[in-house]
């Protein structure tokens, strides 16, 4: 395991990522979001919990470098398909068990728009989490 890489790639993209989930989903699908959703689970701004949200988003950053060193994934190209793809399954999995067993969502559209900001959200991750990867030097194998 390259522990340099994944720590580079997994703070780069939790950053990335808390900075795309305000650009995305608090900004320009926030009303979106509250028309077409159940708004009584969300709590106000004046009431997040910032630290669970920074730490959200590093591990998704994480779990997306892991991925990408156990795939050899190198590049910020390789980085977009494969960020795009874990996005959508990722988003999918969560989207249809959040509507099968909760009233977050009235219908499938929010799961269909929420999939969309998604894999974009995700595929741009995986570029700057590839590209950073790829700028890291390779451990050394040697204990000297």
């Amino acid at each position: 395991m390259n522990t340099n890489k994944i720590l580079v790639g997994g703070i780069v993209g939790g950053i990335t990522f808390f900075l795309l989930g305000w650009l995305i989903y608090g900004i320009l699908l926030a009303g979106y979001f509250a028309a077409n959703g159940n708004p009584s689970i969300m709590r106000p701004m004046d009431q997040m919990i910032w630290w669970a949200l920074i730490l959200s988003n590093l591990m998704w950053g994480f779990l997306l470098a892991v991925v990408f060193n156990w795939s050899n994934t190198t590049g910020w190209i390789a980085g977009a398909k494969k960020g795009a793809i874990f996005g959508l399954l990722s988003s999918l999995a969560i989207d249809l068990g959040y509507y099968s067993m909760s009233t977050m969502y009235s219908n499938i559209a929010p799961i269909l728009v929420d999939t969309i900001a998604t894999v974009v959200m995700v595929a741009i991750g995986g570029i700057v989490i590839g590209w950073a990867m790829s700028k890291v030097r390779k451990e050394s194998l040697s204990m000297s």
